[in-house]
């Protein structure tokens, strides 16, 4: 009977611990995990399930949004930030409606920190100085960089 009873506690255990680790390794979806995410002066295609009519983009300083045909949207990541854009048919009704997020790229760039004076540099594979985009420019003016 105590040989019963071990097993008995051994597989309850086990049972316990597999549906655990299987709940445990299910990662909600957060909010991060939504969207188009773009990287700046990178253009990503969108292929639409049925034809659109209008595009709309939210703030066109941070992305713009071409219309290659009546299923094919490229979008550009123009500036820093989070925008949305919307793809409605001839029928009124939404075929996307996202947030679009544009951010940098940190694959070989190194940054350089003087103070309030930030560079960066872009390694391909020699350190050059980025060129920086108009949102950068005004980013940097806003907190009275000099950059």
């Amino acid at each position: 009977m105590v040989h019963v009873r071990n097993r008995s506690i051994r597989s309850y255990a086990l049972t316990t611990v597999l549906t655990l680790a299987a709940v445990l390794s299910v990662a909600p979806a957060t909010q991060a995990d939504t969207g188009i995410h773009i990287v700046m002066n990178q253009a990503r295609i969108l292929k639409l399930a049925r034809p659109a009519d209008t595009v709309v983009v939210g703030d066109p300083e941070i992305a713009d949004a071409v219309v290659k045909d009546s299923r094919t949207v490229v979008l550009t990541g123009k500036g820093f930030g989070i925008t949305n854009i919307v793809i409605i048919d001839a029928d009124g009704a939404a075929i996307v409606d996202d947030q679009v997020m544009v951010s940098r790229s940190v694959a070989n760039t190194t940054r350089v920190y003087r103070r309030a004076y930030v560079q960066t540099l872009s390694c391909t594979p020699y350190c050059e100085t980025a060129q920086k985009t108009e949102a950068e420019k005004a980013s940097d003016s806003q907190i009275g960089g000099a950059n």
